[in-house]
């Protein structure tokens, strides 16, 4: 971390930063983590998740945005975790928590089935190299875990600046069972999702943002 990093994170780690019990990795979430989320909050109230929120560049904007739900982020990077509480700190946004560690295991062991509102992963690591795609977040298992894990017409919403990347989610979600693709194709921008400077990068590049809304199949 930087000087300015260190000293978000001193200020609002305390405020901000859920501490969850780890597996064997320092990012891991140990089996038989429990959060209880209105009590994190004091409020009960609309769960989203975002998995991989980097600096909290679309996360900040988009939860304020969103008032009236509570909003959990995952990042495992501590520097982009820090950038992120100072920007929440700055901006008074007391409707946020992050946890360090890694999503996916998160939303897997530390919310109860149907219980979010809302999925947001906007941007994860393509994994370009094919012997690599096995990594990617995307794909048939995790899939069954949002399903089982978004509430009655909960939604999943996604972002990909990688065409090959944007295919393997249509190509994994668009025939899952418990998934409907909202918009029958790409969904249009997100309008609260601002242009951060990662998705500005790519769009110079010439890549184009592949949008995707699914929602639970029993609510369509």
């Amino acid at each position: 971390m930087n000087e300015s990093q260190m000293r978000s994170w001193d200020r609002y780690r305390d405020r901000f930063v859920v501490d969850v019990p780890r597996g064997s990795l320092s990012t891991s979430v140990a089996d038989g983590a429990d959060v209880d989320w209105a009590q994190e909050f004091g409020r009960a109230a609309p769960l989203i998740v975002e998995i991989g929120s980097g600096a909290g560049d679309s996360l900040a904007p988009m939860a304020a945005a969103r008032p009236d739900a509570n909003v959990v982020a995952f990042e495992v990077f501590e520097p982009a975790v820090a950038s992120t509480l100072g920007r929440l700190g700055r901006e008074g946004l007391e409707n946020v928590r992050v946890v360090v560690a890694d999503g996916a295991q998160g939303l897997e062991k530390l919310f109860d089935d149907g219980s979010v509102t809302e999925l947001w992963t906007f941007f994860a690591d393509p994994w370009h190299k094919k012997r690599h795609h096995k990594r990617r977040l995307v794909g048939q298992d995790f899939a069954d875990v949002v399903v089982a894990k978004l509430a009655p017409a909960g939604l999943w919403r996604l972002a990909t600046d990688w065409e090959d990347y944007a295919l393997w989610m249509r190509e994994h979600l668009d025939a899952h069972p418990g998934l409907v693709n909202v918009h029958d194709g790409w969904a249009p921008r997100l309008a609260e999702r601002p242009v951060t400077k990662y998705e500005a990068k790519g769009l110079a590049a010439g890549r184009r943002v592949y949008d995707l809304t699914y929602r639970r199949a029993d609510a369509a």
